[in-house]
Parts: C-alpha cells; structure tokens; sequence
C-alpha cells in the first residue's frame, strides 16, 4: 500500500515540476516577443518549437487575439496554474483519500 501512494505522490509531483518548467519556458517565449530575438539561435528555435503548438491550438480554438495583442501565452498560463492549483490536488486526493 505503502509503494502505490508512493508512485501516486511521485507522478503528481513529477507533473507538477513539469508544468512549472513549462510554464517558465511559456512565460520566457512570450517576453521574447517584445524583443526581435535572431531566428536562427538554437534556443529561440526550441522556444518556439515548444511554445508554438500550444499557443496555435488555442489561436484555432478560442479567439485569443484582441486588438492586435496574442492571449495565448495568458491562456495557457491560466490553464497550467488551473492545473497545478485544482486537477492535481484533487487527483491525489481522490486516488489516496487519507493523504492530507
């Protein structure tokens, strides 16, 4: 018993850090946008090439452009603290009730 809450409080936690990196990578891809960074550096393309599917997805599906400026990054700001602050905690909650 003690081994399944182990993984379970693992992969939430594992998770969790994922998405805080995410959201460090999303948070810098958008404050690029300000600046006119050089196409061609290997670290703008792998922010691009992370950022940019997701950021499309949401363009296609919810009308994030207001007036010239892009909510995407915003969006998925939200989405990814709507999961750390609510799916997580109540996954874990949910699949080990006694963990407070």
């Amino acid at each position: 018993m003690y081994a399944w809450t182990n993984l379970i409080i693992f992969v939430a936690q594992t998770l969790d850090g994922l998405l805080t990196l995410y959201l460090y990578v999303v948070i810098i891809a958008a404050l690029m946008t300000w600046i006119e960074p050089n196409p061609y550096n290997p670290i703008v393309r792998f922010l691009y090439s992370v950022t940019e599917p997701v950021f499309d997805w949401f363009r296609n599906h919810i009308p994030v452009v207001m007036g010239g400026i892009d909510f995407s990054p915003l969006i998925v700001i939200i989405g990814i603290q709507l999961i750390q602050r609510v799916v997580i905690p109540s996954a874990v909650h949910m699949l080990i009730p006694a963990y407070a």
